[in-house]
């Protein structure tokens, strides 16, 4: 009976549980191979993804640093620059250590007509090492150099990319043992007014590794684990390795990397779990239905990632130039019949000073501050992007009248004005803006950015933080810019154009007159009274700045020979304060006017004081021990920061007029002005506050301790024959005028 039973059981194990325990080993493996193999895809397509993703990065990166160049390539000063030979300081701070301070590349060469090399810079060679280093290079350099020129010569423009000004050739090579991108641009004129023989430009050479930071970039930016540089495909087990390609198809090296394997990781959790569920095939399918569902939606996160990083920028936040174009071309395609689009380029004005003065990561912040701003005051519909270091661009469709891009251009700077906290530290900035709209001035969108980009060039050339509306008259104003320099060289020889005028300076406490502030004036003699914002930075561009100063200077020092014991002010350019001789020749002009040192004040700026520290530090140290008194101007513009003036060797702070025309308004400046007086007093400064054009803003300077004031509510600027006749000073016939010769 036991036997039966055993028998039966037997029977049933044979027929029933073989079968099933069969079953479940078969579905088991079954799974275990459709695991496995799911694994392996998984794998495989994220492989596939990340090298698509740094073949898209290397082939960009050319378009990049082409684009890096034609910052200041296409640019009327440097052809101008190339071809009168302005020496190596200009094309080193222009276009050579520039270019990797602002845009991380290794390398910048310029080469003459003849192909010669005439300017070098790298940045693993030493100085004077130029020659040496592009020697390393001229093998590579030599067939884009040869194309680039036949381009040029043949005139054809056909094959340029939306976003490229100039042709160019680039290639992949390896340069001084770095595996590198090469990049050729010719300096062409950005205004088409400089005649230039075709195929002879002056050319610029650009150079980035690809190994080191490059390498350190793509890790960081695009989340790959592990990536380094070979000159062969040493990847181990588990890595993945992409070839670098030249143009002749030519292997120079490989990128090797951890790639990210959701396949394997999944694995490696599921097999113990399939080995001890053996007998659980619906319990172990549904572990690895949710497995699967958790891997894949990691891996759209990861795309997701990468493909949110190929159309932001890293930094901001803020969508790049590729989702702003596709973006603006939307616009164009969904754009009413009465409604306008405005697209605005927008540039921070000096931002290089706020990188020199607090470093670079001060910088980046204040560039995401930048960015958090405009973001607020945009809408839904409009779009701000960030398409290089300092330079933003918005676009703003479904507007109607051209009033509602003025308005969104005031609140843009205004909001800009606004202090910003960097590092525990107040830092100012300001922004120059310029507008195209559409379909005023095109109803396509290369032109379209391209009106706002000379729209903002206008903006920066005429006062900076404000913006400019395109108008076709601009070009007009380029030629007349060039005009205005030609006739300041004809009226520097001259003796009666350049006139100094001369606004009071008045004790706060008794209103006496303390010293006067010289302006410099230009009487043209068909245009009549140009101001000097009109000619002072053609002056600078043109090399003029410093014969005009010391011209300013001697009839100044003329002018305060017969008065009884007032002080002068003169404003001096940041490139005159660079320049090693300048102290001397100085007080050589006071000496030959028989002007005490002390009668004497220097007005610079913060940015003057920032740029070429040591020569300026040597400058400013020597004119104070000589006690002339040095002024810092325009206090609270640009980059000026109260933690900064406790590090500026200065006498004398003056406050700049746009806080001081804030004053009695609503949400006014007063607290500003207030701190300001109260931080210099702490420092043993005087304070002067320019401006000043009501009688309430005068009480309150007086009110919070300012020392002298100064503006249209006292005296405009005078002739020296007026500010003579305010002192009670008779000045002989014969010396009236001052010469200026």
């Amino acid at each position: 009976m036991r036997l039966l039973k055993l028998v039966r059981f037997s029977s049933f194990t044979s027929r029933f549980v073989i079968p099933v325990v069969v079953c479940v080993v078969a579905v088991s493996v079954a799974i275990a191979a459709l695991v496995l193999w799911a694994s392996r895809e998984a794998d495989s397509v994220a492989m596939e993804r990340q090298s698509r993703l740094v073949r898209l990065v290397v082939s960009q990166l050319r378009t990049t640093i082409a684009h890096n160049q034609e910052s200041v390539t296409v640019w009327d000063d440097a052809v101008l620059a190339v071809q009168e030979d302005r020496g190596e300081e200009w094309l080193d701070y222009n276009v050579g250590s520039w270019m990797y301070d602002y845009f991380g590349h290794n390398g910048a060469y310029v080469l003459g007509p003849d192909d010669k090399l005439i300017f070098g810079f790298a940045t693993d060679a030493g100085a004077g090492e130029g020659e040496s280093s592009f020697a390393a290079i001229s093998g590579q350099v030599a067939p884009l150099v040869e194309r680039l020129r036949q381009t040029m010569r043949a005139g054809d423009t056909d094959d340029l990319e939306d976003r490229m000004l100039s042709p160019g050739e680039a290639d992949l090579t390896v340069v001084r043992g770095h595996p590198a991108v090469v990049s050729v641009k010719p300096f062409v004129s950005d205004t088409g007014n400089l005649e230039q023989t075709p195929g002879e430009e002056f050319l610029h050479v650009a150079v980035r590794y690809l190994d080191g930071e490059f390498v350190r970039e793509l890790e960081r930016d695009y989340l790959f684990e592990g990536m380094r540089f070979a000159w062969s495909d040493n990847s181990r087990e588990g890595e993945a390795s992409l070839p670098l390609l030249a143009g002749s198809g030519n292997i120079i090296g490989y990128f090797i990397w951890q790639p990210y394997r959701p396949g394997l990781a999944m694995l490696s959790k599921l097999v113990p779990v399939l080995l001890g569920a053996l007998g659980l095939v619906l319990v172990a399918l549904s572990i690895l239905l949710t497995v699967l569902h958790r891997r894949s939606k990691k891996l759209h996160q990861s795309e997701a990632r990468m493909k949110y990083l190929a159309h932001h920028d890293p930094l901001t936040g803020l969508p790049n130039r590729a989702l702003f174009n596709e973006r603006l071309d939307r616009s164009f395609l969904s754009r009413r019949s009465r409604e306008m689009i405005a697209v605005l380029y927008l540039d921070l004005d000096r931002f290089k000073q706020v990188n020199d003065t607090l470093g670079h990561p001060a910088g980046d912040l204040l560039i995401m501050e930048i960015g958090n701003r405009l973001r607020e005051l945009l809408r839904s519909v409009d779009t701000v992007a960030r398409i290089g270091g300092d330079e933003f661009i918005i676009t703003l469709p479904r507007l109607r009248e051209v009033k509602e891009v003025e308005a969104i251009c005031e609140r843009i700077i205004e909001a800009v004005r606004k202090p910003f906290v960097i590092h525990e530290q107040q830092v100012f900035a300001s922004v120059s803006i310029g507008v195209a709209l559409a379909p005023q001035h095109s109803s396509e969108r290369t032109e379209l950015t391209r009106k706002a980009d000379i729209a903002l060039y206008h903006a920066k050339n005429h006062g900076r933080n404000g913006y400019a509306i395109f108008c076709t008259d601009m070009d007009t104003i380029v030629q007349e810019r060039r005009r205005i320099e030609h006739d300041l060289r004809k009226a520097l020889t001259r003796s009666n154009e350049i006139q100094v005028h001369y606004q009071p300076l008045y004790n706060a406490s008794d209103m006496r007159i303390t010293g006067a502030e010289a302006l410099v004036r230009w009487k043209h003699p068909t245009k009549g009274w140009i101001a000097p914002n009109g000619f002072i930075p053609v002056a600078e561009e043109a090399g003029l700045i410093e014969t005009l100063g010391q011209r300013v200077l001697r009839e100044v020092c003329a002018a305060a020979s017969a008065w009884p014991d007032q002080m002068v002010a003169v404003n001096i350019s940041a490139l005159e304060l660079r320049n090693p001789s300048f102290v001397r020749r100085v007080l050589d002009t006071l000496d030959s006017y028989g002007i005490e040192p002390g009668r004497l004040e220097v007005e610079v700026t913060e940015s003057a004081l920032s740029g070429n520290a040591d020569q300026c530090e040597k400058n400013v140290n020597a004119l104070r021990e000589e006690g002339i008194r040095v002024v810092l101007d325009d206090f609270g513009t640009g980059f000026s920061s109260f933690s900064r003036l406790q590090k500026l060797e200065v006498d004398r702070i003056k406050i700049d007029r746009c806080f001081v025309s804030g004053i009695g308004r609503v949400a006014g400046d007063e607290a500003i002005v207030q701190a300001i007086v109260d931080l210099a007093h702490a420092k043993g400064l005087k304070t002067t506050a320019e401006g000043v054009e009501t009688e309430e803003q005068g009480d309150y300077l007086k009110r919070i301790g300012c020392d002298d004031l100064q503006g249209f509510l006292y005296s405009r600027p005078v002739t020296l024959k007026q500010f003579d006749g305010l002192l009670g000073v008779e000045r002989p016939a014969n010396s009236s005028e001052v010469s200026a010769a």
